[in-house]
């Protein structure tokens, strides 16, 4: 047992190349995948590390099942935690290799490529190898009209928070250096699906980088994971890189769906007012809007926190009670300011931010608690 646990402590150290594959209902995937990571990594000391965000349909048992054989490969398992940034994040973390390559778990990407990105990196002294489907030699293969006109807008909107000439910004496949890693790490947002895209965002200065061709592929096995959302969550990415330094884009989207709120408030009083007294109206009204604000908020806001079934219902009662002790906040403040005879536009307006950033730092720690 000792020699045996002597030898994977000496493998895991001399480990020169970590892949870390995000996944999620990518079960049939993983056999496949790894069948071709051995064939093409033959000669390089390498491990691969799957980061499941509880897949519904078990990889993460079926990632478990292969490393009781295979020493190689390794799992982390995330509980109640979602989001394909983050899980990069966390695998290379897990990590001691001084190279690691990113690649997604549906095998859409060339794993034939990953010898020549490690050799390019250090024979070039590279901080990153991208592997870009639009430099001569690559492609998007059998990538639908309209997912490819998707990514060159998104490509576009890239070049307001990246400065490096990327020709494919949004590629989710690529090697980096552990030092430039390590350099960017704590700047990192974590939002969304494009990690590579942060990491270039982030680094402290311009990465040395190269991008090499390649074919993207067709999914063998379920379905793709890209929906309107994903889209929303590459949008609060550059709004995070644009602005984050000065408000929380957590914080924005959280104001924003209250202006929202205000709406819904209106609309309700408008439409109660017809067959009730104002007083029914305005509670109901305020329910509404309340609901409506959780609602969104949990479906946008905090879509990487997002409350489901039984614990939907929960934070929406906490959500009620975290709003109404801000109303109150509100209120007092408000009448306060207008008492030591400021304007009562003013007033109005401090006892509504009090109240806004009540709301949101409590619900933040109470609603959607961090996991």
């Amino acid at each position: 047992m000792d020699d045996t646990l002597t030898q994977t402590k000496t493998q895991a150290a001399a480990v020169e190349l970590t892949v870390v594959v995000p996944s999620f209902n990518e079960r049939e995937n993983i056999e496949p995948m790894l069948e071709r990571l051995r064939a093409c990594l033959a000669g390089i000391e390498w491990e691969v590390i799957y980061v499941d965000d509880d897949s519904p349909d078990r990889t993460a048992e079926a990632v478990k099942a292969v490393a009781r054989r295979d020493p190689r490969v390794r799992c982390i398992h995330r509980i109640g935690r979602r989001g394909l940034s983050t899980a990069v994040i966390e695998g290379i973390q897990a990590s001691h290799a001084p190279f690691v390559a990113v690649i997604d778990a549906d095998m859409q990407h060339d794993e034939t490529l990953l010898p020549r990105m490690l050799e390019t990196a250090k024979n070039e002294n590279l901080d990153v190898v991208v592997g870009s489907r639009l430099v001569p030699g690559g492609g998007f293969g059998e990538l639908d009209k309209e997912r490819v006109r998707i990514s060159g807008i998104a490509t576009r909107l890239a070049r307001f928070v990246v400065s490096a000439d990327l020709t494919d910004p949004m590629s989710g496949f690529f090697l980096v250096r552990r030092s430039a890693f390590d350099a960017a790490v704590r700047r990192l947002s974590g939002q969304g699906f494009k990690i590579m895209l942060d990491l270039f965002a982030s680094a402290p200065a311009p990465l040395r980088f190269k991008e090499l061709p390649y074919r993207f592929r067709p999914r063998l096995y379920g379905e793709s994971k890209l929906d309107t959302l994903v889209v929303w969550e590459y949008l609060m990415l550059l709004l995070d890189k644009l602005f984050g330094r000065f408000v929380p884009t957590r914080f924005v989207l959280f104001g924003s769906v209250g202006m929202s709120g205000v709406v819904v408030h209106l609309l309700t009083l408008r439409l109660v007012l017809m067959t009730a007294p104002f007083a029914v109206a305005q509670a109901t009204a305020t329910v509404m809007a309340m609901t409506s604000n959780f609602a969104l908020n949990n479906l946008l806001t905090y879509r990487d926190k997002r409350l489901r079934g039984r614990r939907f219902f929960i934070g929406l009662l906490s959500f009620y009670a975290v709003c109404a002790v801000g109303a109150v906040a509100n209120v007092g403040i408000a009448s306060a300011a207008f008492e030591e005879h400021y304007s009562w536009w003013l007033a109005g307006l401090a006892g509504a931010m009090v109240g806004v950033v009540w709301n949101y730092a409590v619900s933040s720690v109470f609603t959607w608690r961090p996991k």
